[in-house]
């Protein structure tokens, strides 16, 4: 069966997606630690980070930081938060979220509901952060 992220990569399921490439892609997550909270995901299903091929590991790290540096220009965040988490869902993903605090990274606060206003918000910053830093050719239209 399909993890929920490659049935979001495929169109399945909605997704607000800020980068895109043939190997990696990122997009909001629906229950952001802080507003602009991404995930960095293969397109190839791998459930753990430790099994996923070198160059595929390296190329998810190349557009985390890429997406971090968006991020981080898009919130004026003194930090980004780069979390391994792997436990909600069995599809290797990187969270990567504007940080201010280390409550930043406590997942038990992240908000279950947020505005699709507010989600659309983030996608446009980042998106917008990502094609100023000359990254334009990966971001969707």
């Amino acid at each position: 069966m399909a993890s929920v992220f490659s049935m979001i990569i495929s169109g399945d399921l909605p997704g607000r997606f800020v980068w895109e490439d043939d190997d990696v892609v990122s997009f909001l997550t629906i229950n952001p630690l802080t507003e602009g909270h991404v995930l960095v995901v293969p397109r190839q299903e791998v459930d753990h980070w430790q099994d996923v091929d070198d160059n595929l590991w390296d190329k998810v790290n190349h557009v985390a930081r890429v997406v971090g540096r968006a991020v981080c220009a898009a919130y004026e965040a003194p930090r980004v938060g780069l979390v391994i988490a792997g436990l909600e869902v069995p599809h290797l993903h990187l969270h990567v979220f504007p940080a201010h605090t280390l409550g930043d990274f406590d997942f038990s606060q992240a908000e279950k509901d947020p505005s699709a206003e507010s989600l659309d918000r983030a996608r446009d910053r980042i998106r917008a952060a990502l094609r100023e830093q000359g990254h334009g050719d990966h971001v969707p239209a």
